[in-house]
Formats: structure tokens, sequence, C-alpha cells
């Protein structure tokens, strides 16, 4: 069984990324059943600058791992950063911390939502979602995706409340249009092998 240890940056992915991850594992037909550890939540200003912070999430996350011959996810939303230039600066700092530990870190541009938004058409008619939702030109150029996913939504969006129910409801093609999402699925398979 492969063991997945992730650190996430919030409330809403730590139900999310383990429904979204499963599906993902399902979509591919990994040959092994998953096992996601619940991830282990950071504050993402603490975690990109204060050494000290990071080092001691990334050694839980890496010690979790390695109990289970696993590996590790990181996941935050790059948000305005370079996703080519805050990735692989991340995955050297991870492996300086334990490099006896498999890393994979993945970027969701801009968000997490994103990769609802790439599936709108799923999620048409749902958590009051409108019957017409249509996936924006450019969404991925949208800087507020919880904020684009609250405007068509009549109560708004909560992440915890909604994150980890939209991650069972989008439709996995449809989202592998998100090209971070699509490099999370390249790359999944790779991270789970022994």
């Amino acid at each position: 069984m492969a063991y997945i240890a992730s650190i996430v940056e919030g409330h809403g992915e730590i139900e999310a990324l383990p429904a979204l991850l499963h599906r993902l594992a399902a979509s591919l037909s990994l040959p092994s059943a998953l096992r996601v550890a619940p991830p282990i939540r950071v504050k993402s200003g603490s975690f990109l600058h204060d050494q000290e912070y990071f080092r001691r999430h990334v050694e839980l996350a890496a010690s979790k791992a390695i109990n289970y011959e696993g590996a590790v996810l990181i996941l935050l939303d790059c948000d305005d950063e370079c996703p080519a230039v805050l990735g692989p600066a991340l995955l050297a700092r991870a492996q300086s911390v334990r490099n006896d530990a498999r890393f994979l870190v993945s970027l969701a541009y801009r968000e997490f939502e994103t990769w609802f938004i790439a599936a709108a058409e799923s999620l048409r008619g749902k958590f009051g979602l409108p019957d017409d939702l249509a996936r924006p030109e450019h969404f991925e150029s949208i800087r507020d995706a919880k904020g684009w996913l609250g405007r068509n939504m009549p109560t708004g969006y909560d992440p915890v409340q909604h994150q980890h129910l939209m991650a069972k409801a989008i439709n996995i093609d449809q989202a592998l249009s998100a090209k971070s999402l699509n490099r999370l699925a390249l790359r999944l398979p790779l991270l789970l092998q022994d």
C-alpha cells in the first residue's frame, strides 16, 4: 500500500487533499491502494520564510513517510509566485532537511480552487452554483479563485465546508486541464514507486 504524508496550508485541504489524491489515483489506475495520512497544516508565510518552522514540519512529515516506506507531498498555493522558481527551491530545502525521504512539491496555480474552476461545468447545479456555470477562458489567470466560486454561490464559498465536497464532485478529466493539477497527476505515480 502506497503511503503519502502531506503538508498543506489551508484548513479545507486537510479533508480535500486526501479525497483528491484518491480520485487521482483511481483515474490513473495506479496498481496499489493509496493511504493518505491526515495532512499537516502549516502557515504558508512561516513555512516559506522561517527556516526552523519549515524544518520542523518537513521533519515531521518525512518521519511519518519513512515509517511507512512512503513519500511526502508538499502542496501549497503559489498565488503570485513563479512555480518554476518556488517549486524547485522548496524541494531543495526539503531534501536538505531529510535527504533520506522522497518528496514532491506541488504548487496549485494560483489556488487549490483553480482546479475546481477548471472543472466548473461538472459543478453545475451543485452547492448552489448556477446550472449554466461555465469555466472562464483564462481561468488560470484568476487571482481570487475562492472569490470567483463565492460570487457564483448564493451563500458564498467556505473552504472548510465546500473544498472536500467539491474535490469529491469535480470531473477529474476536466480538472486536469489546469496545468498545475496535471503536473501533480503526472508526478504522482513516480512518487509512489518503490
